[in-house]
């Protein structure tokens, strides 16, 4: 069974409180309409500290105020399926939702090992999560590019059965063009498409 997924990630540097901050939005798109998911995901500039996370999928939102303290669902958000949930940190953690955009500002180098607290906003509490450089590789893109990337890599078990993932970061534009994960008998695939792929909200709207 196969199953393909078109995701659009804007990245843009926003205002929040007199903040800077670093607004990602995505769209998800599949064949299945009732499979489509937005994401809002604002992180601190200063050092990308996760602040919001938004998501919405099936005419449902989840929405979080996030801070170095805690986590807890919005209680001025209409409809907010999770204004109930609250969870306190004992350290500051990073938002696993973007975990393509932390990945890319590592200082990434051969042998380098980076322990990352990364938290899934709704979720178990957050999880140190072990990354190792473990080579360098060259890719041809998709628009016929030959790319040196980092490989970075982890693996570890969730439900008891065992996963491993492995990310190709370019070395020069620190950008992530590939990402193979396997688990319990599954593959997934991440492949960066050329900026001139077009964006399918923006092109839907512009024939309404």
């Amino acid at each position: 069974m196969l199953l393909f997924q078109y995701w659009v990630r804007d990245v843009a540097i926003e205002k929040k409180d007199g903040i800077e901050v670093f607004a990602i939005r995505e769209h998800w798109y599949t064949a299945d309409s009732n499979e489509y998911r937005t994401f809002l995901s604002l992180g601190s500039v200063k050092d990308f500290t996760p602040l919001y996370h938004a998501a919405e999928a099936n005419g449902k939102v989840a929405v979080y105020n996030w801070s170095r303290t805690g986590i807890k669902g919005s209680d001025t958000v209409n409809g907010n399926t999770r204004k109930d949930f609250h969870l306190a940190f004992d350290r500051p953690n990073f938002n696993w939702h973007l975990d393509i955009e932390t990945f890319e500002m590592l200082p990434l180098a051969i042998g380098k090992t980076f322990v990352i607290n990364f938290y899934d906003a709704g979720t178990a509490p957050p999880t140190f999560v072990t990354y190792k450089v473990t080579g360098s590789e060259t890719l041809r893109t998709l628009d016929n590019r030959q790319v040196t990337c980092w490989k970075l890599a982890t693996s570890g078990s969730h439900n008891g059965k065992s996963y491993t993932q492995t990310f190709w970061i370019s070395k020069k534009e620190h950008e992530l063009l590939k990402e193979e994960d396997a688990f319990d008998g599954r593959f997934r695939y991440k492949i960066k498409l050329p900026g001139l792929t077009p964006d399918l909200l923006q092109s839907f709207n512009n024939t309404n």
